[in-house]
């Protein structure tokens, strides 16, 4: 038995790799949240496959559906969107699989910041603009940032910032630029659903001052 802990990529169910979608059709059970995993995608899983949305569970009820799973010596399909590396919550996962002895394996999705970057037409490095690529958030109720990592700062270099779970505090990403004197070029995709077409949408470029 083993669960796999497989990316299935920034929304539309065909950009889950091929590795992914094959492991996806041979699990007899699979664990997802429900508000960011499209139906067209869940439909990949095999007749009779017991499927969780693990939205409203806790931590402790997700590992008790996994190792109800692995008293049956069922494989266990656990996706996430975009890639495992990112933001998803794996490490955690991991370490109560690790104690409880169960295997466990990594599949990679391709990463938001990739998807929105072919949605924009456009490369994140460009030679003698910029040749690093910053992959970060902003704060949340819930997760707040670290000292040191506040966008002014991260910006400051002036490499390409890639912000991750940002589109509802769009005006404070742009007015802590601001304040920070750093005046890029927004540019966003935006996808309404997490199956549907992504719609552009661009602020070029930010105002020269905070109430600019």
């Amino acid at each position: 038995m083993t669960v796999y802990f497989i990316g299935a990529g920034p929304g539309a169910a065909d950009l889950i790799t091929v590795r992914g979608q094959r492991i996806l059709r041979q699990c007899s059970v699979c664990l997802y949240a429900g508000s960011i995993m499209p139906a067209d995608l869940l439909a990949e899983c095999p007749p009779g496959a017991r499927v969780v949305d693990t939205g409203p569970l806790t931590l402790d009820a997700i590992i008790e559906e996994i190792s109800a799973a692995d008293a049956e010596g069922l494989d266990v399909a656990r996706l996430h969107s975009g890639d495992p590396s990112l933001y998803s919550a794996v490490a955690e996962q991991c370490r109560r699989l690790d104690v409880l002895g169960i295997d466990h394996e990594i599949v990679p999705g391709v990463p938001a910041f990739a998807a929105a970057a072919a949605a924009l037409g456009t490369e994140l490095t460009v030679p003698g603009v910029a040749q690093t690529v910053t992959i970060t958030r902003v704060s949340t109720l819930s997760t707040a940032m670290p000292e040191g990592e506040d966008l002014r700062t991260l910006a400051a270099p002036g490499a390409t910032l890639a912000l991750h779970l940002a589109a509802a505090q769009i005006d404070t990403v742009a007015a802590d630029l601001v304040a920070g004197d750093i005046r890029p070029i927004l540019r966003s995709p935006w996808w309404p659903t997490p199956a549907g077409p992504p719609r552009r949408s661009y602020v070029a470029p930010l105002p020269t001052s905070p109430g600019g």
